[in-house]
């Protein structure tokens, strides 16, 4: 069985992690306010991006899931050191690989197969393959969640 782990907030503000078998478990869990902050207990609570990133010698944009269109990107200045950064790619290849595992390679098929999935018309697995960015948005924007993953330096590029 597959398992989507979300980065959840209350109204708080209280970030914690949640576990889910589907988009719609979350969903339907969040409707019937089962799920609730471990720390105050309401059960406002809503999916944000994570807060995991691989370091770059660039600003990061991050926006909210739930922001307007219109809002302003909020822009986070970082520098981490070179050993972070080893670390953090080795920890992300180790990552992606274990996605890569664990999940049919649908190919150039993957924005149809992750419809049918999401319409239960096909077994629900975990798939990769290859998508343009337009399919991309287009599954997004029909509430199918999904991940691109990068291509990350070989180890011997980041020394």
């Amino acid at each position: 069985m597959a398992i989507i782990i979300y980065d959840l907030e209350c109204e708080y503000s209280h970030r914690f992690e949640g576990w889910f078998r589907s988009n719609e478990d979350f969903d339907a869990q969040r409707e019937q306010k089962l799920l609730t902050c471990p720390e105050c207990g309401t059960s406002a609570i809503r999916k944000v991006p994570s807060k995991v990133n691989i370091g770059s010698k660039s600003t990061v944009a991050v926006q909210p899931a739930d922001a307007p269109a219109s809002a302003p990107t909020p822009t986070v200045a970082h520098k981490p050191n070179s050993v972070d950064v080893a670390t953090a790619f080795v920890m992300a290849r180790q990552a992606i690989q274990a996605l890569i595992n664990h999940s049919e390679d649908v190919g150039e098929r993957f924005a149809e197969e992750a419809r049918k999935i999401h319409y239960e018309e096909a077994p629900i697995r975990a798939i990769r393959g290859q998508a343009s960015p337009e399919e991309f948005e287009e599954l997004r924007d029909e509430g199918i969640e999904v991940i691109a993953l990068p291509v990350l330096p070989s180890e011997e590029e980041l020394n």
